[in-house]
């Protein structure tokens, strides 16, 4: 007897990439991960390609991953992927004392995240809803 089959969770449309222990605050990642929800993959990597912060490139190293694994692993088109979900979590806080005056002390928190990119393979055909309003003009 052998395992079970490994039950996948995405569904066949979809594939993910996931980072974890990133040294910057979730708050500060998922400003950069609200930058590339629901876009075209394409659009998404040249939107962190030209990003100002830090983390882009990590985050676009990310995205190149997923996109990877639907290729490569899933056989999913390359030019029809959309970033179905960035999702950012929390991971864990380094805490650190900085030294004050009068022989106190003061925290500092280290906070690390986990990101987790979903892109997914969209149809070319347009929604029913644009056809059918194309028809009655």
């Amino acid at each position: 007897m052998s395992k079970p089959k490994f039950q996948r969770k995405l569904a066949d449309t979809e594939a993910q990439a996931v980072l974890h222990n990133i040294r910057i605050s979730p708050r500060k990642l998922n400003l950069v991960a609200g930058l590339i929800r629901n876009q075209p993959a394409a659009s998404a990597v040249a939107t962190l390609t030209f990003s100002k912060r830090r983390i882009a490139q990590q985050v676009k190293k990310v995205l190149e991953s997923a996109i990877a694994n639907a290729e490569n692993n899933h056989q999913l088109d390359v030019d029809r992927l959309v970033v179905a979900r960035a999702e950012v979590g929390k991971s864990i806080v380094m805490r650190r004392f900085h030294a004050r005056g009068r022989g106190r002390s003061a925290r500092i928190e280290k906070w690390f995240s986990h990101i987790t990119i979903v892109v997914a393979e969209r149809s070319n055909e347009l929604p029913e809803s644009v056809v059918s309003a194309g028809e009655a003009a």
